[in-house]
């Protein structure tokens, strides 16, 4: 039997905290020290971190398996590395996928020594264990210019967007005006993040930081009050923890 619909708001004064100085991060769901098993992830979307790392900070070499990480800019630039041999500078509108697989090793680091980089990276589980890891980046900053919801990361072959080892999972991004809406997407489990700005979603208010979980919901809008980026995922189903 399915549930019936559910539109829940996070302020974003809710969220986890962790502050280290060089790091100021909120979590959406829980993560690391943070843990409630009531929010524990929103469908297959199991972290969602609204990270700032300051100028010569960064997350030194650390080990990830069997997860989909995808890692999205909003302002400065962030050094990629890992054990693949893969080298990247993440910047505003280029999104980036590394998929974990049988395992990997990584840094992430402020590429700029007098700048913060303010980032959010998120994460959800792959369709299969044990795959061979990876890395893709795709720059969809023309995409964007033009309003709307673009897809930046999809299982499901979107083009232009980078790919997902995840055939039940799709993000996308919105670069808003003011007073622009879009329809967010009819799926099982939809994730909406205001990254910056704000906006109103079937009439509840959102600022920036806030998020709206949806649970079979239909058909829903979002409409920008101000100039706003906002970030959504859509996925099929609930990870299995």
């Amino acid at each position: 039997m399915t549930a019936g619909p559910v539109l829940e708001i996070v302020a974003a004064g809710d969220r986890f905290h962790t502050a280290l100085g060089w790091l100021d991060s909120h979590h959406s769901f829980s993560f690391g020290p943070h843990h409630d098993p009531a929010n524990v992830g929103h469908g297959l979307l199991i972290v969602s971190n609204d990270d700032r790392v300051a100028p010569g900070g960064g997350f030194s070499p650390h080990s990830h398996r069997d997860m989909e990480i995808v890692t999205w800019v909003l302002e400065g630039r962030l050094e990629h590395r890992d054990s693949e041999g893969n080298h990247g500078v993440l910047y505003p509108g280029l999104s980036q996928r590394m998929s974990a697989g049988s395992g990997i090793t990584h840094s992430e680091m402020n590429a700029s020594a007098d700048e913060a980089v303010h980032l959010v990276q998120m994460w959800v589980v792959p369709d299969a264990a044990g795959i061979a890891p990876g890395y893709e980046e795709v720059d969809v900053n023309e995409a964007l210019a033009g309003g709307h919801l673009v897809a930046v990361a999809s299982g499901q072959g979107h083009d232009g967007a980078i790919a997902l080892n995840q055939r039940g999972a799709v993000m996308w991004v919105g670069r808003l005006v003011a007073d622009e809406s879009v329809e967010l997407p009819d799926a099982p489990f939809v994730h909406l993040f205001v990254a910056r700005g704000s906006g109103t979603i079937e009439g509840e208010p959102l600022a920036t930081g806030d998020a709206a979980r949806l649970t079979n919901a239909g058909t829903t809008t979002f409409t920008a009050d101000v100039d706003s980026e906002i970030i959504v995922w859509e996925t099929d189903s609930t990870a299995r923890h």
